[in-house]
């Protein structure tokens, strides 16, 4: 098995007439003689040449789209177009059959939604394997980009008893039996008799532990899965998800959006640089889908010229009320275009509103600053109120073109009396999170931190429509396949 060669090293390679040993999976075989062999390594595969009339007849049978081969020969320059090199072969060994009277993905396009009813094959066919390459370089960028910062990695509850977000729509976790359930006299669920002794959920976001972390260590970051049980059947929209959640001691809202603006940045030009390959592919092929579409709907630019966009600008800064003025005055709002009018200032920006800004109207990615307070989460630091007594929070979102929001961030909020009122305000019980409110007690000082969600990036540097197709096996509503 050690002197197998993967596909990718083998073709990049320039070497001929050396013996290799090569292992893969059928794309095709034409003519009893030309194998397309892949591995997964590459989106190319490499030919191999099989000497057809010197090969048990029995064997050749058995080479058929999707079996598992394992081939050993010579490699030698090709006369053929397309490829610099074939592996001319001297012995064939089949490791797994494949019937191709029931193999699903036989050598045509597929729809994207087919795929998904087979997600568990999906990543044998060119665009998912482009895909998940590009997803994997992103993850390690991810790590390399915080650790090169001296951030330490912290791992959070995937079990809690917060609701971070205060949005109430998390996953339940219990021990008891559901067709059984202990209640309390009053006839609620006696969550005392569970499992933790109370009632918990599936994390929403590891943030508020992220700042305990903080606390102590100055900077840290969160990388895991999040859950949230919203009933959104959208491209958008997944039920599990992967966040990266930094949390920075001594940091304010500038240090917080240059932290985000070189994050970005950095993944995306690994990505490029990484994955050059898998992502004109992915170019190309959204650039063959576009020629379907009537012009109003094309893309302005292509999934290359989309990212090199975002490396070459310089982010735009401005705050919530100068983008409501922008927006009040746009075209599309004064022709009523807007699916949501903007009508003043309070409104929730919609990501119409969000991808105007950055694809019309400014043509550089966008960092939204200084929200309404009442549209904002409770943790958020407070601005004092403006001259027409409006009060906002020291929030940022980041807006990618084609997408919208990539990234949401603020200062926290750190002065305890402050924090607690708006905790009343909301609803919000501050005798379970004492702990929470213990790091204001104790040595508070500003800090900040922000929310990337990874399969937003993902669908971004890939430029898949659907946020379903780039995460391996995806969990929505009435669906946990796989």
């Amino acid at each position: 098995m050690s002197q197998r060669i993967k596909i990718k090293a083998l073709l990049e390679s320039d070497e001929t007439n050396i013996d290799v040993t090569v292992k893969g999976w059928v794309r095709t075989f034409r003519n009893n003689q030309f194998i397309a062999l892949n591995d997964g390594s590459t989106n190319n595969n490499v030919q191999i040449v099989v000497d057809f009339e010197n090969t048990d007849a029995a064997l050749l049978k058995r080479i058929t789209t999707g079996a598992a081969l394992s081939v050993t020969g010579t490699v030698v320059p090709s006369l053929g177009k397309g490829q610099k090199i074939d592996i001319k072969a001297k012995e064939i060994e089949i490791l797994g059959d494949s019937d191709p009277e029931k193999y699903p993905l036989q050598p045509k396009k597929h729809s994207l939604e087919f795929l998904r009813e087979i997600a568990h094959l999906r990543f044998r066919t060119n665009t998912f394997g482009a895909v998940f390459r590009v997803r994997n370089s992103l993850s390690f960028a991810v790590h390399q980009f915080f650790q090169k910062r001296g951030f330490v990695y912290l791992h959070t509850p995937v079990i809690t008893a917060s609701d971070a977000e205060g949005a109430g729509e998390a996953f339940k976790v219990t021990n008891l039996d559901l067709d059984n359930l202990p209640r309390t006299d009053s006839g609620e669920i006696d969550y005392k008799q569970d499992f933790f002794g109370k009632a918990t959920n599936l994390t929403v976001s590891g943030q508020l532990e992220g700042e305990l972390g903080a606390m102590a260590l100055s900077d840290i970051y969160t990388f895991g899965p999040t859950f949230r049980a919203e009933n959104s059947n959208t491209t958008r929209h997944l039920a599990e998800f992967w966040m990266i959640e930094p949390e920075m001691a001594f940091y304010d809202l500038d240090d917080n959006m240059d932290l985000a603006e070189a994050l970005l940045k950095y993944v995306i030009k690994y990505a490029l640089d990484k994955n050059r390959e898998d992502i004109e592919f992915l170019s190309q092929r959204l650039q063959d889908e576009d020629k379907q579409k009537p012009q109003n709907e094309r893309s302005e630019m292509t999934l290359l010229e989309k990212l090199e966009f975002c490396l070459e600008n310089d982010f735009v800064r401005l705050t919530y009320t100068e983008a409501i003025d922008i927006l009040k005055d746009s075209t599309p709002n004064k022709k009523k275009k807007f699916q949501y009018l903007v009508e003043g200032w309070g409104t929730d920006l919609q990501s119409e509103h969000e991808r105007y800004l950055v694809e019309k109207h400014f043509k550089k990615p966008v960092i939204l600053t200084d929200y309404p307070k009442e549209i904002k989460a409770f943790y958020m630091r407070q601005n004092e109120p403006d001259a027409n007594g409006r009060e906002t929070v020291r929030a940022m979102d980041i807006l990618f073109p084609g997408i919208g929001e990539i990234v949401g961030g603020s200062q926290r909020e750190e002065r305890l009396e402050k924090l607690e009122q708006r905790m009343d305000e909301m609803g919000i019980p501050k005798e379970e999170l004492w702990w929470y409110l213990d790091t204001r007690r104790f040595g508070a000082c500003p800090h900040a931190g922000f929310g990337l969600g990874f399969e937003r990036l993902v669908l971004f540097v890939t430029g898949m429509g659907n946020i379903r197709d780039v995460i391996p096996f995806p969990r929505f509503p009435k669906n946990a396949e796989f």
